[in-house]
């Protein structure tokens, strides 16, 4: 039948189902094994999300309950689906994917950070994406080193 025929709440509800995908980084999907073992997490919580919206009776509600669900499920399907898994750094010489850094900036305490994947970074607790400017700037770099990030200088102080 058509949105014409029904009634007008019935069409608004219909738009706000459809939402639009979450963006899609254009780098490289790398992560590390914690990483895709949240990336799971999130994907079995979406899932579950749209189970539990599957129950509610009224359509229209269940229509806007499950539209979240939906759209967080094809992100973290493809987020999983397309994850390349990182070994650790083989070595401390240098700033690579998965090292934990240490680095000075200006007249600031030292900052520690570890390099991950775009979705496991949270730099609240510890952690920056490798495509992160800073994570850029200290790619390959070693203790002492001293890169310029705008119109700042870093130190790398310790590579773990």
């Amino acid at each position: 039948m058509s949105v014409a025929f029904t009634k007008e709440e019935s069409s608004e509800t219909a738009a706000e189902t459809q939402l639009p995908d979450r963006p899609v980084s254009d780098h490289p999907n790398l992560v590390t094994l914690n990483g895709l073992k949240q990336l799971e997490a999130e994907l079995e919580k979406a899932r579950s999300a749209y189970d539990a919206a599957a129950a509610i009776d009224d359509v229209n509600e269940r229509r806007r309950q499950q539209a979240v669900p939906v759209r967080d499920a094809r992100y973290f399907a493809e987020r999983v689906r397309t994850a390349q898994i990182m070994p650790d750094p083989s070595s401390r010489e240098t700033v690579a994917f998965g090292s934990t850094i240490t680095y000075s900036r200006d007249d600031r305490p030292p900052q520690t950070y570890r390099i991950v994947g775009e979705d496991e970074a949270d730099p609240k607790t510890g952690t920056i994406s490798f495509a992160s400017p800073v994570a850029r700037a200290l790619m390959g770099k070693s203790v002492g080193d001293v890169v310029e990030l705008g119109d700042q200088e870093l130190e790398i102080i310790a590579i773990a």
